[in-house]
């Protein structure tokens, strides 16, 4: 089965703050987690999570002070 490559993850800003949300660029990596979903990630290795959707699901808290269990994710070219 063919995996979209990328995907643009938007990370709401902190509530209340009014900040502008956040948008990572994340890439299909050759693991997968304990289910089998590819696991994707950013540049830096430290944001993980899979795709599934249009949602992303973060392996453990988006980097920033929000903690988002499901997040808008569109497939890039």
């Amino acid at each position: 089965m063919e995996h979209i490559e990328r995907y643009a993850v938007t990370i709401p800003g902190a509530p209340g703050a009014h900040a502008e949300p956040r948008v990572v660029v994340v890439s299909l990596t050759h693991t997968t987690g304990p289910d089998g979903q590819p696991v994707y990630t950013d540049d830096t290795g430290t944001f993980l999570v899979y795709v599934n959707g249009g949602v992303a699901e973060p392996l453990a808290d988006p980097p920033g002070p929000t903690s988002m269990r499901c997040l808008h994710a569109v497939p890039l070219p």
